[in-house]
């Protein structure tokens, strides 16, 4: 179940009234009843899912359930990380329009005052996965169709070494990430490894130049390898009005 809440808070131009987004980071099919709970006492205006809610091809069960649940809450968005490349790879889309929650492939849409975009992967063209390997790049046009657009925003992009090479020198107002797990463990404050960043990362868990956020996502799916100073979370971002 969930550890901790964290909370941040930012403002936008053309934000109408507050607008409080709960991200559910990195579920990885994971045991969900503790993180739905903390959710739904939030009041979350809409639930955002910043990839990796899928496992693998035989564990996708509850992160299809998870979906359903958090759907009649509040409207419920997730995106592409490279664990549902591997997990679902062809009918990604209906499944989860079966939920009642909407997948954003490359996508935006509009809900509760706010622009929500999805980045999906650079692993949905096909490209290995592996650990040390550099994380394939995402959709560069949808990058910049996104940064083309005008008022409030907010882009779920799994990968958060996607940030410096990608997104960082665009017109992105707010950027949503997971994938490195806190970097699993986290001694004297010091991230140790994330895939894509490797040794000793600098995106892991925080908010960035007012503009990336990063969860330490809600499981833990290395069961043989624990957190060490790392818990898991449910962030909760507030966007206020400008």
């Amino acid at each position: 179940g969930i550890v901790i809440t964290t909370y941040y808070t930012t403002a936008q131009a053309g934000v109408k009234s507050p607008i409080r987004v709960g991200v559910v980071a990195d579920l990885h099919n994971g045991e969900y009843r503790d993180i739905l709970r903390a959710v739904e006492a939030e009041q979350a205006d809409i639930i955002v899912l910043p990839g990796d809610f899928l496992h693998s091809a035989e564990r996708t069960e509850r992160g299809f359930a998870f979906l359903a649940a958090a759907a009649k809450l509040s409207p419920t968005f997730c995106s592409i990380g490279n664990h549902e490349v591997h997990a679902c790879p062809r009918d990604l889309a209906a499944r989860v329009a079966e939920t009642g929650a909407v997948l954003l492939d490359n996508e935006t849409k509009f809900a509760a005052g706010l622009w929500v975009g999805g980045l999906s992967s650079g692993y949905r063209a096909g490209m290995k996965q592996g650990r040390t390997r550099p994380t394939p790049p995402p959709d560069r046009g949808f990058v910049a169709e996104f940064a083309k657009m005008t008022g409030p925003r907010l882009l779920l992009c799994h990968h958060p070494e996607y940030y410096e090479p990608y997104l960082r020198e665009k017109n992105i107002p707010l950027i949503v990430s997971g994938h490195a797990h806190g970097g699993q463990w986290e001694l004297n404050g010091r991230a140790i490894f994330s895939p894509g960043q490797g040794l000793f990362p600098r995106y892991t868990a925080g908010f960035y130049h007012g503009r990336l956020v990063v969860s330490r996502g809600v499981s833990n799916p290395h069961p043989l390898i624990p957190r060490i100073g790392n818990p898991t979370e449910l962030v909760v971002l507030d966007i206020w009005p400008e």
